[in-house]
């Protein structure tokens, strides 16, 4: 049977004002030598790509699991599923809207994912990006029918959020980011999910599914174990083990795409679970594709001062600090080898670093080399408004941190060369 793509997508929220003391200078980026990416750490060179999937990549990912997301500390499934609500109709017949319950318990613990799908009406199975959102599932499209959230979600005044509460006012308020009718027309579904159902987006482990893995006694995860950013991606993993077991769904090509911190979260999630087939990571900076060593804009000791939940405890050590992590971004990106990968920047999005997001494609195009592919060719950023789309995929665009109709149109692209072809 033909099966649907699966792209998983990942919106931020509101853009904060960027600190004046955070440096926006290349002058002033320090000197840095980036670890070794073709080298074991018994010595030996990286010779080919079953060298790097069975010797390298392990070492890499278990750099980036102890020292900066976290490990997951056990296993909690989905036990149990429910329809909410289901409209074949919507769009003028064009796509079928489905509003999903996925359940998650241990002992008197609980927790519920709601996963919203909107699904092009064809006579065959079709392509689905897949992400999280902010705000909550209302307000990814103005659809009246899409249930309003009853998550802790960001405080957002444009959007009515005043206290952590969405409201009828917030529906449709980000649907430039998902641009879900120019989705079903050109054949692809979505599946979005607030990421406040997963894990909410404050320093607290008492809420979300952290609770469900950790020792008794325990109230908060050990200094190795995961933070908010490994939850969320744990998050879109069990998404996807629910799109399995859809007809309409092809497991084989899920894309997940994110922006801003939840670009981070769509690395993280591409880097560990290689059932997803492609990544795009739009605007994700510090701790997402930006190379820590160049400290420009976010830094890992500002990150952690203000956001200390996202990553795992050892992380902290690496503040003012950076030469001492066994890993760099560039790494991040070339675990998702030889998965298709597009890494996008804006250019008034200084905060997160687009030169630093452009050179961790770059330097990552050296593991696509193994398997045959071409990735980024120089170490020269391209200019705004021109994509560079190959197997490593990379475009700035002239503007804010945001999700627009230009970069999906980018995406789309993409997608249909290295994941429907």
């Amino acid at each position: 049977m033909e099966k649907i793509v699966v792209f998983l997508l990942i919106v931020f929220t509101p853009v904060f004002a960027l600190p004046q003391d955070a440096n926006y200078d290349e002058s002033k980026v320090p000197d840095f030598k980036l670890p070794e990416l073709m080298r074991l750490k018994n010595g030996r060179k990286v010779k080919n790509a079953i060298n790097w999937m069975k010797d390298r990549r392990p070492e890499i990912l278990a750099d980036f699991e102890n020292e900066m997301y976290g490990i997951i500390p056990g296993v909690l499934e989905i036990s149990g599923t429910q329809v909410l609500e289901e409209d074949k109709n919507v769009f003028s017949g064009k796509a079928t809207r489905r509003q999903v319950r996925l359940f998650f318990s241990s002992g008197h613990k609980k927790v519920k994912i709601d996963v919203l799908l909107y699904i092009p009406n064809l006579s065959k199975p079709v392509p689905v990006f897949l992400g999280l959102n902010f705000s909550g599932n209302q307000a990814v499209c103005n659809d009246p029918d899409i249930l309003i959230t009853d998550s802790w979600v960001i405080n957002n005044e444009s959007l009515g959020i005043t206290d952590h509460r969405a409201t009828e006012q917030s529906r449709g308020g980000k649907a430039h980011r998902w641009q879900v009718e120019k989705l079903i027309e050109e054949g692809f579904a979505l599946a979005t999910t607030c990421c406040g159902d997963i894990d909410p987006d404050r320093d607290d482990f008492t809420d979300g599914v952290h609770p469900f893995l950790c020792r008794e006694g325990q109230e908060k995860p050990a200094p190795e174990e995961w933070g908010t950013i490994a939850a969320w991606a744990w998050g879109l993993s069990r998404i996807l083990d629910y799109l399995e077991n859809l007809d309409n769904i092809d497991s084989e090509k899920v894309i997940v795409l994110g922006h801003s911190r939840l670009g981070k979260t769509a690395l993280w999630a591409g880097a560990s679970d290689n059932r997803f087939a492609a990544v795009i990571s739009n605007n994700s900076g510090c701790g997402g594709a930006a190379l820590s060593r160049r400290a420009f804009g976010e830094t890992v000791e500002r990150i952690n001062r203000s956001f200390p939940h996202w990553f795992c405890d050892n992380f902290v050590k690496y503040g003012n600090n950076e030469s001492a992590l066994p890993v760099d971004q560039h790494m991040l990106i070339a675990l998702i080898a030889p998965r298709p990968v597009y890494i996008t920047s804006a250019s008034e999005d200084q905060w997160a670093d687009p030169k630093g997001e452009y050179l961790s494609g770059f330097y990552a195009s050296e593991v696509y080399k193994l398997f045959g592919f071409e990735g980024l060719k120089s170490p020269e950023q391209p200019p705004a408004n021109t994509p560079v789309i190959k197997r490593v995929s990379y475009h700035i665009r002239e503007g804010k941190h945001d999700i627009t109709g230009y970069d999906w149109d980018q995406y789309i692209r993409f997608a249909k060369l290295y994941v429907l072809n």
